[in-house]
């Protein structure tokens, strides 16, 4: 909140506090009949009915401050939000120009895999049904489980461990 506006709003509202007294003084002055007290009461009543009128026309003012204010904030961060969202863009474009730059992985297939290639190829182009049978690709290629360590290498899995599990 900007200091006029809370600036305004309390003058404003300490002069309708202070207003009262000065009212109250006013009625008990006409219940006597006394119009000289009467007069200066109002006086008192209208000074700070003006100075209360005074401190709302700052506050408004500050309001208005305020409210420019937030908008250049929100203007500001809407554009640092879209320059922001520019910068990723580009930064996007630039990595998809660079996996297409030849950074990419390659496969090389073993020996033994492009034989197994070429024979699905031949029973395919022979005729025969596509589906081939499991047992015929495994006599090719016998492959035993291998787990890997956290370096990176192969390491054998044991064939005579038994894992039993109880519950």
């Amino acid at each position: 909140m900007h200091t006029k506006t809370m600036e305004g709003l309390a003058g404003a509202s300490m002069s309708m506090e202070l207003l009262n007294t000065p009212f109250r003084i006013y009625k008990a002055a006409e219940q006597r009949g006394d119009i000289a007290v009467m007069e200066r009461a109002m006086g008192y009543v209208g000074e700070f009915a003006d100075k209360a009128e005074d401190y709302q026309k700052k506050a408004e003012k500050g309001i208005e401050e305020d409210a420019k204010e937030a908008r250049e904030k929100a203007k500001t961060e809407q554009e640092n939000a879209i320059q922001k969202r520019r910068e990723q863009r580009e930064e996007m474009e630039k990595r998809i120009v660079e996996s297409r730059n030849g950074d990419t992985d390659t496969v090389s297939v073993s020996e033994s895999g492009k034989a197994v290639l070429d024979g699905k190829a031949d029973s395919v182009q022979a005729g025969a049904d596509n589906g081939i049978s499991v047992d015929g690709t495994t006599d090719v290629i016998k492959m035993e489980p291998v787990i890997y360590t956290k370096t990176g290498e192969a390491s054998k899995s044991e064939s005579g461990t038994n894992i039993s599990v109880s519950v």
